[in-house]
Formats: structure tokens, C-alpha cells, sequence
């Protein structure tokens, strides 16, 4: 079947999670880098908990639970300003350096968003990064109430863009979507920013393994899951080769 469509999730996958690094680091110096990997962890934790316990509120949600969690396993205390001000973190991560030509060099095929990312998150991620003009559709889980890896969250990109799954390259650096979109049907590209073998020398090297030493063995490898990828790549750039 031909591929019409590239669909993106976008936390981790086009926009860098850890960016919110220097606004954590700068609000409680020190903490840092655990208050960005806890916090993200948790913000995943909290959709899977959310959708097995059937009660959705929606990703912004999520990103305020899970940091005042995080907060408040180191005992420290944010001012209602300087709380916001964190989570605002969120809605201005920085997209990966290869983002914006690896979507410009897929301009024969649809090019949509589907992510957990409450509408307005995505709204203001897709307009602070320009991608506006680069994507047909930006498509959010509220849309059907359930935060993905469940297969109803997948559903609308077959519904909106007007494709079957196996047109559809789902490309994701997230595992658990990795494997949930594989389930689904899409055809699957996954981006491995942080290899197997990378990821053991860091292991072996380290003296005490870090928060974010942590976080890539969690979030950025392949699951075990027996839905693997169709294609694992390096990064964005290489999509293009895909698509040929």
C-alpha cells in the first residue's frame, strides 16, 4: 500500500522534553535535572493511571499533577507564580534541530500531529515553532477522551486525514506509542535518539546512575512488547529515505 501520510506524536518525538531543563534548573538550583525526569515520568504515569481508572482529565492536567508531585518529593514549595511559570515550560519546548527540515522534506505526503498534548498545548507548541504551514491536522487525545496507548486514540487519523492505517507512517521516539500505533495497524518508524550499546557504556561508565541515565533506560528504548517497529532510524532526517 502506498504511504500518504506522515503522523508525528510530539512530546520527545519533534519537540525535545528536555528543554524544560533550564527553567527547573533555574528555579530550584540543584534539582534540575531530577525535577525534569521525575516530572516526566510521572506526567506518562498519570495517563496511563487516568485512562485504566476511566477517569480523563485532559494532558494540562497531567503536566500540573505530575510536577506538583515531583515538587513535592524533594519537600520544595513554588509559589502559585513560579508554578505556572514551570508548567508553561510544557507549551514552550524547543523542537529537535532536525525537526523543521525533516517535516519540509515530506511536503509530497500529509503531515499531521497526533499526541496527549491538550489542544491549546498543542496549539501553542505548533504556533511558538512555526510548524503551523507544515501540518494538515493537529490532533490531540481529548478528541476522544483516552491518552494513548489505547487503540481509540489512534483512531482519528483515519478519521480526519481520510486515510486506512497502512498508509499511514506513524513516527514516534516514545515506545509505549511505538508499540500501542504498531498495534493499532500503522506502519511504524521509530526515532532512536539513544541506542542500546550507547545506552550500556553510559550505564557501565557511571560511578551512580543518574535521574536522566534513568530516564533514557524508561522512555527511550524499544518496549518488550512484541510490536516492533517497522523501521528504527536515528533521527527525523531520515525519514525522507522512507518515504522514497
Amino acid at each position: 500500500m502506498t504511504i500518504k501520510a506522515f503522523v508525528f506524536d510530539a512530546y520527545g518525538t519533534l519537540y525535545d522534553v528536555q528543554s524544560v531543563a533550564g527553567v527547573t534548573d533555574a528555579a530550584f538550583p540543584g534539582h534540575g535535572d531530577y525535577i525534569t525526569q521525575v516530572w516526566r515520568q510521572k506526567q506518562l504515569e498519570y495517563t496511563w493511571l487516568r485512562s485504566l481508572m476511566g477517569q480523563y482529565q485532559d494532558f494540562w492536567a497531567m503536566t500540573r499533577d505530575s510536577l506538583a508531585y515531583t515538587l513535592k518529593t524533594l519537600g520544595l514549595e513554588a509559589t502559585p507564580e513560579l508554578f505556572e511559570r514551570l508548567a508553561d515550560a510544557y507549551n514552550n519546548l524547543k523542537p529537535y534541530p532536525d525537526a523543521r527540515a525533516a517535516l519540509e522534506a515530506l511536503a509530497g505526503y500529509d503531515r499531521a500531529i497526533l499526541s496527549n498534548g491538550s489542544p491549546a498545548m498543542l496549539a501553542m507548541l505548533v504556533r511558538n515553532s512555526g510548524f503551523e504551514d507544515l501540518m494538515k491536522a493537529v490532533l490531540s487525545v481529548d478528541g476522544k477522551k483516552i491518552f494513548k496507548p489505547d487503540p481509540r486514540s489512534y483512531e482519528q487519523v483515519e478519521q480526519k486525514l481520510g486515510v486506512t492505517r497502512d498508509e499511514v507512517v506513524f513516527v514516534s521516539s516514545n515506545g509505549f506509542d511505538v508499540a500501542g500505533a504498531k498495534a493499532f495497524g500503522f506502519k511504524v518508524a521509530r526515532i532512536e535518539r539513544v541506542s542500546p550499546a550507547a545506552l550500556r557504556e553510559e550505564l557501565n561508565a557511571a560511578g551512580v546512575i543518574g535521574p536522566k541515565t534513568m530516564f533514557k533506560a524508561l522512555r527511550m528504548q524499544a518496549e518488550n512488547l512484541g510490536h516492533e517497529a517497522d523501521w528504527t532510524i536515528g533521527s527525523l532526517s531520515e525519514l525522507k529515505g522512507l518515504a522514497g
